[in-house]
């Protein structure tokens, strides 16, 4: 699945699940997933808002991950996509989007006339 990050100003604050993402990949009665950043792997609570609406994952220590592999992100910057790969019950793997998912988020050029 392809989530995106989740920006308040130029600060990363998490994961922007998706609805649709949440009725295909989270069943209502998980409270906790677990993601795997690389090497590390991290427990991640899910609030009850995660399921009415409010479809974002947010960890100190994930924002601190997204901030190390993607950098500062400014403000009117585009949300960068990343895949969400299942591996297990409750378990995903975090990884960069492929380049063509990748090329869908990025801003249309404006060429000058």
């Amino acid at each position: 699945m392809v989530v995106k990050t989740q920006c308040k100003g130029c600060e990363v604050t998490g994961l922007e699940v998706g609805q649709k993402n949440v009725q295909r990949y989270f069943p209502k009665h998980v409270d906790v997933i677990e993601l795997q950043l690389d090497h590390l792997q991290i427990q991640c609570g899910l609030a009850p808002e995660f399921w009415e609406g409010q479809a974002e994952i947010k960890d100190p220590r994930l924002c601190e991950w997204l901030h190390f592999k993607i950098g500062n992100h400014r403000p009117g910057q585009a949300p960068i996509p990343l895949a969400m790969i299942p591996s297990g019950k409750n378990c995903f793997r975090l990884r960069p989007a492929p380049e063509r998912v990748q090329a869908r988020f990025r801003p249309a050029e404006v060429s000058a006339a």
